[in-house]
């Protein structure tokens, strides 16, 4: 599997993806990342870590470890091969866009 180094944290640990998961000293804790304006817990994290913008778990990412994490989270997903799969992701992006855009 592949390693991605992220950031070490204040006590010495390494933030890592490996392969499909964001990883603390090797150990996994999340399989993705999340934006903190959609986290349920937004004004406890922006209350101590203002400049924090993602969460992987329980670890905090800026804007740009959050791009990182995210593209290797994408290179270690298997891309489909399947005409049906590749059709189906296709109609799930253009969805989730049009949702985005106020499109029903």
């Amino acid at each position: 599997m592949e390693k991605t180094f992220i950031r070490e944290t204040s006590d010495g640990r390494k933030v890592e993806v490996i392969g499909p998961f964001v990883c603390i000293d090797g150990q996994p804790v999340a399989e993705g990342v999340v934006e903190v304006k959609d986290h349920p817990n937004k004004r406890a994290i922006l209350h101590t870590l203002p400049n924090a913008a993602f969460m992987a778990g329980p670890v905090v990412l800026t804007a740009e470890e959050a791009s990182v994490v995210r593209g290797a989270l994408l290179m270690a997903k298997p891309s489909p091969t399947d005409p049906v799969a590749i059709n189906d992701q296709l109609r799930k992006a253009v969805n989730a866009r049009n949702r985005e855009a106020g499109i029903e």
